[in-house]
């Protein structure tokens, strides 16, 4: 996957544009986990080729696509698995777009929705209102093309935001700047290079994608302005319309608001990293992202294999907060609002581990390193001034071994399942046991004085 930072075309040489001076938030920093929602047309058909950890070959990878939230160009693509089964089920005579009269939400309650994302442990909530479709899910005056005139008949963007703010968390936006199917006119992308030639970088759509982005910000004073696949070169410059006028505003008028890195200019918030391993701690806060499965729109074609269990799900919030990240983790609902069962699980078992444990997880800093392989269960650590929480990530395995920074602990304290406290004793090699009854625990958490 792409590092976006690093795309900061055209080069306006001596005269670039000013972008406003933010840091990244404390409030987003605390965070720690955020979910996505990818919720649009792509819902009706819910499928895509189920890839799993070994993909496919690079030059199949577009008429492969993985992400079901991308069959509206792998559609496109003739003789793709994707383009086979839209002719099978709908017929030859039904476009894309058409799903637009076919997408029923009559299953979408969004305050027991949302409900589900804080219960699972969500300190942030960041719907699509526009993905690469085109399709806006909000009651916009750009185009008729939206969720108010089609399908579902609702200003979703609206009634999420809502939910999200009437449950205490924080409300963002994703939106997709520079790439919209439905006003341009390219043939299928079906290369890394095909991403960012087949795209609209005219001063038309640059003002077109400005004005959208200016009714989110107005309406919904998003918290986080999520865009994706850069912006138009059309407004990357001085302009009323462009990405450091858009910004400036967008500050001015929240102050506490971040952004993220994909805008395609020499600006940016905090790193996004997609699907993803990080080896070591990053110093800059990054943004981890993936969903459930291997798809963030729901794909029908997965099954259990493809998808987090909850322990996963659990380990990997873990190594990503070691490594000073947030995780923004997706969950893809069907058509109808509803949200897959094996997604659910998943999610459910994040929340109970984040009832007794959470504090090892939000508002935490990275320690010295973000964790060891030393005898007994591998290990990740976080930091909340003075105290260092240890996570066993193989509670299973019985004990861990302490850091030799930390020879001179003699006593610690874990979490329990309730989140109580059960005293643990360091032995003269430096090895703790890990209390019985957290061995069935995904990770468990030892909490001991640093100092540091």
């Amino acid at each position: 996957m792409l590092n976006f930072e690093t795309r900061v075309g055209p080069d306006f040489g001596d005269n670039p544009p000013s972008y406003p001076e933010r840091d990244v938030p404390e409030w987003y920093r605390d965070a720690k986990l955020g979910f996505f929602i990818h919720w649009g047309l792509y819902s009706v058909p819910a499928w895509a080729t189920a890839h799993g950890e070994g993909g496919v070959p690079t030059e199949d990878a577009y008429a492969h696509h993985q992400y079901a939230e991308w069959y509206g160009n792998t559609v496109r693509i003739a003789g793709s698995p994707s383009w086979e089964r839209h002719q099978e089920i709908y017929g030859t005579g039904t476009s894309y777009e058409d799903l637009a009269d076919l997408w029923d939400a009559n299953a979408f309650d969004a305050d027991d929705f949302v409900s589900k994302l804080i219960g699972a442990g969500a300190r942030y909530v960041i719907p699509t209102t526009k993905h690469h479709e085109g399709f806006c899910l909000w009651d916009t005056e750009t185009t008729d093309f939206n969720s108010v005139e089609r399908g579902p008949k609702r200003d979703l963007v609206s009634e999420i935001g809502t939910a999200v703010r009437g449950q205490g968390a924080k409300f963002g936006v994703y939106f997709s700047g520079a790439l919209d199917w439905h006003v341009s006119d390219f043939p299928p992308i079906e290369s890394d290079t095909d991403l960012f030639r087949f795209r609209r970088n005219d001063e038309h759509f640059a003002k077109y994608s400005a004005a959208q982005l200016e009714e989110l910000i107005e309406r919904f004073a998003p918290d986080v302005l999520w865009n994706d696949i850069e912006w138009p070169d059309g407004g990357k410059g001085h302009e009323d319309h462009a990405v450091a006028a858009l910004l400036r505003r967008y500050f001015e008028a929240i102050p506490d608001g971040v952004v993220n890195d994909r805008w395609g200019v020499p600006y940016h918030g905090f790193l996004t990293r997609e699907y993803r391993h990080i080896e070591d701690i990053i110093d800059e806060p990054w943004e981890s992202t993936r969903g459930l499965g291997y798809s963030f729109g729901y794909n029908q074609a997965e099954s259990e294999e493809h998808s987090l269990s909850g322990e996963e799900l659990v380990r990997l919030l873990v190594d990503v907060v070691s490594k000073n990240g947030n995780l923004l983790i997706n969950v893809g609902p069907r058509a109808d609002g509803s949200i897959p069962e094996l997604q659910e699980k998943a999610m459910n078992l994040m929340g109970e581990w984040l009832k007794a444990n959470g504090e090892a997880i939000y508002g935490t800093r990275p320690w010295i390193r973000a964790g060891d392989k030393l005898a007994g269960s591998p290990v990740s650590y976080t930091r909340k001034g003075d105290d260092l929480f240890i996570l066993a990530n193989e509670p299973s395995v019985g004990s861990i071994t302490l850091p030799e920074e930390l020879s001179a602990t003699t006593v610690s304290h874990w979490i329990g399942v309730d989140g109580t406290e059960i005293e643990g004793t360091v032995d003269a090699s430096g090895s703790v046991a890990i209390p019985g009854s957290l061995h069935g625990q995904p990770v468990a958490v030892a909490r001991v004085a640093c100092g540091t």
